[in-house]
């Protein structure tokens, strides 16, 4: 089965809808006076799962360029974060622990995080295309910052939809003819570094 990699072209697409993202992301930030700065939480100990090989390639674009000494740390780390996980949930809980990407509280690999890496934090709202609605009141800290201010004064959440459809286009484009064939993504980053340079 042939590797999937991003193109420079279909790369550059990705960096500027991830432009927009922070874009976006950092006007409702700013009207809440928000900032992730003396945060005593890290994000990237939330338990997300990503939909999108042309993600999961990116990402891989990124690690590859990594020198070899810290591309083994990171997998070493990965096999731990699986391992942990799926304890976890065997115990019934929700895994919580810290994304093998991140160093030092920095994610290893910033310019090629995931979308949901950049957009979670602030308030957001999302509808589907049956019509279903989504709203997101944000991390702790920004639902803190909200209820002290009067309802008038809280900022319209981030409008995730179309930038997800953007996304969505993207990956049609990246998969091309085999995009109904391909199985379904539904894995976190520790398990797409694991399972590798993503092929059809």
């Amino acid at each position: 089965m042939p590797l999937l990699n991003v193109s420079q072209a279909l790369a550059n697409q990705l960096a500027e809808l991830y432009k927009e993202m922070e874009s976006r992301y950092q006007v409702v930030a700013d009207e809440l006076h928000f900032s992730c700065t003396g945060c005593p939480d890290n994000c990237c100990d939330s338990y997300f799962q990503h939909h999108t090989y042309l993600e999961w390639a990116y990402m891989w674009q990124g690690f590859s360029s990594l020198p070899t000494e810290k591309q083994n740390k990171i997998m070493a780390r990965a096999t731990s974060y699986v391992k942990q996980s799926e304890a976890m949930q065997l115990n019934g809980q929700r895994p919580n622990g810290m994304c093998p990407l991140n160093e030092q509280g920095r994610c290893t690999l910033y310019s090629h995080r995931y979308m949901i890496c950049r957009l979670h934090g602030v308030p957001a709202k999302l509808t589907l295309p049956d019509g279903r609605n989504f709203n997101f009141p944000g991390c702790f800290r920004c639902q803190e910052i909200a209820e002290l201010l009067p309802a008038e004064k809280r900022p319209t959440p981030l409008e995730r939809s179309d930038l997800l459809k953007r996304l969505a286009d993207l990956e049609v484009k990246f998969i091309g003819r085999g995009r109904h064939e391909a199985p379904k993504v539904k894995m976190t980053i520790a398990q797409m570094l694991l399972k590798g340079q993503p092929q059809l």
